[in-house]
């Protein structure tokens, strides 16, 4: 598979529930349809609440992984 290119990261290592999902939401908001955000969070939370988050707003999971604690999500705006 190759490598995603994202158009916009979101560093939300370190930050609790509910940060990663806020900042995510921002994020996508000020994106245009197509364009991909990478996302990165540390609170196992995340692992659900951002999947759950796109479902409720309609956007696109492309890939999403665990490395060491470390949940990587790389979402399309729709």
């Amino acid at each position: 598979m190759s490598e995603i290119k994202a158009d916009r990261t979101v560093d939300a290592r370190g930050m609790n529930c509910p940060m990663p999902v806020l900042k995510t939401k921002k994020a996508l908001d000020e994106l245009s349809s197509g364009e991909v955000l990478e996302v990165t969070a540390t609170d196992p939370g995340s692992a659900s609440d951002i999947p759950a988050l796109l479902k409720r707003l309609g956007h696109e999971l492309i890939s999403s992984k665990e490395d060491g604690g470390v949940f990587v999500f790389y979402i399309k705006k729709n």
